[in-house]
């Protein structure tokens, strides 16, 4: 029975009911990092089923522009505003990370 339970990672570009949400902190040093042209950028190719909304302070401060993409629970930092449009293109439409930009602290790079 315990095949059932599915990994955490598993993919959820299948559940319309876990809608996405892309969360950009506008927090103070993110903020100065250019989180606001990030978020702008967001703005300028809005994606159908993709919410995506400034956040307060993500907690880590020093490596942004942050971006967090929910359900997914997936990481991107220091995302500059023309990397944008492959986090949406590869992440959000694709279903794939894009490796380079995932924030090493949660998504630790493997050893091929």
């Amino acid at each position: 029975m315990s095949n059932i339970a599915q990994p955490s990672n598993f993919p959820t570009t299948d559940q319309p009911s876990s809608p996405k949400c892309v969360r950009v902190c506008q927090n103070r040093t993110c903020k100065k990092q250019g989180a606001v042209k990030v978020l702008a950028a967001f703005a300028a190719l809005p994606i159908p089923g993709v919410t995506v909304t400034a956040s307060s302070c993500l907690g880590q401060c020093g490596n942004g522009p942050m971006v967090l993409v929910l359900p997914d629970m997936v990481w991107y930092s220091g995302v500059q505003p023309d990397e944008v449009s492959l986090l949406i293109e590869n992440h959000l439409l694709g279903g794939q990370r894009v490796q380079q930009m995932l924030y090493y602290r949660f998504h630790p790079q493997k050893s091929n």
